[in-house]
């Protein structure tokens, strides 16, 4: 159980760290706290067999440093509005070309008879 409880605590913890580096820093929190349940159960199973791996003690190295850099990026990044006039000129554009395409189409009107329609639902 102990090693089981290890492996997960260090996977844990490598997601963490490796989630608190991208631009998604904020989902990192939860396998930071995965981590550290996983650390403290392979912790309490390591205590009470007298002895401590420096494996555990690196897994929780690795959240403490998740948590310090998403707690990080939470401050200080900032969150950069870009002007949304260059969009919404090409979202127009897009628009005029397809009702001037749409206006060009030539459409044949095609005539249906009544008993066309009737042998087709008696089929």
């Amino acid at each position: 159980m102990k090693k089981i409880f290890t492996i997960l605590a260090i996977i844990a913890s490598i997601f963490a760290v490796l989630l608190a580096v991208l631009p998604v820093s904020n989902l990192a929190v939860f396998p930071a706290i995965l981590a550290l349940i996983f650390g403290l159960i392979a912790f309490y199973l390591s205590k009470k067999t007298g002895e401590v791996k420096k494996i555990i003690q690196f897994s929780f190295f690795l959240t403490i440093i998740a948590l310090v850099i998403t707690t990080y990026k939470a401050i200080f990044a900032e969150t950069q509005v870009s002007s949304t006039e260059v969009l919404e000129a090409t979202e127009t554009k897009l628009e005029e070309e397809s009702i001037d395409e749409l206006e060009n189409l030539d459409i044949e009107e095609i005539e249906i008879n009544n008993e066309e329609l009737e042998n087709l639902e008696i089929e």
